[in-house]
């Protein structure tokens, strides 16, 4: 029998490239939004690159100040951000070999809807960039799944839920990581690498790697896996 792969990772918007490898190199891939909620993070950001450098494209979202709000329990502060973020995109990338391409399926992403939850609009772009990417990972919500403790047992009571024999981490993850409990449970863990990365025709220079995977999209198209580790 196929040992089963499992990443576990919050919900990020519009995520890069090595996001989309952890993705692909599971077979069960969990939207961990049952977490906290975390300013000037990925949750609700990501970068573009422009003529002039990097840029942030920030969902603004209500913060209540309750302790503990959950990612899938924010909500983005009215939608104008929609038509900010749709028009930047055009702005920076309309002239891209590929925007054509993908113009249609993201102007729709971006207009089509008024979902307000934050959860809810990273899922819908993950989803739609892993159909353009060509990959087939199933996704399940954490809200899905029972769990309780510290945040490694956590982990274990997810991946035996799933009955994975491997856990696919982010490098940053060894800092806390309990890997004798790991062991102890027989999950293998396998460590992201970020390092090696082949560039590609960016349009704006200087090379960034670390921005988001609609950049690769709009440059390179259906060629887009060729530039990326799991592939």
């Amino acid at each position: 029998m196929k040992a089963k792969k499992a990443t576990i990772i919050q919900s990020n918007y519009i995520p890069w490239k090595g996001y989309f490898d952890m993705i692909n190199a599971a077979d069960v891939f969990v939207v961990y939004d049952e977490m906290q909620y975390t300013k000037n993070d990925w949750r609700n950001r990501n970068i573009i690159k422009t003529p002039n450098g990097t840029q942030w494209l920030t969902i603004p979202v209500v913060v209540s100040g309750k302790f503990g709000q959950k990612i899938n329990e924010t909500e983005t502060f009215k939608n104008v951000w929609r038509k900010k973020h749709w028009k930047t995109i055009v702005q920076n990338y309309g002239k891209t070999p590929f925007f054509p391409m993908y113009k249609e399926v993201f102007e729709e992403a971006y207009l089509g809807t008024t979902e307000t939850n934050l959860s809810h609009i990273n899922v819908q772009f993950i989803k739609i960039i892993n159909e353009l990417l060509g990959i087939q990972t199933e996704i399940i919500l954490s809200k899905e799944l029972s769990f309780a403790g510290d945040r490694n047992q956590r982990l274990i009571e997810i991946l035996n839920t799933l009955k994975a024999t491997t856990y696919i981490s982010g490098p940053a993850a060894k800092s806390y990581m309990d890997m004798h409990l790991f062991s102890k449970n027989n999950i293998e863990v396998e460590w992201a690498n970020y390092s090696g990365y082949p560039e590609y025709q960016q349009k704006y220079l200087p090379f960034e790697h670390g921005v988001t995977i609609l950049d690769l999209l709009f440059n390179e198209g259906p060629n887009a896996p060729k530039f990326m580790k799991s592939f």
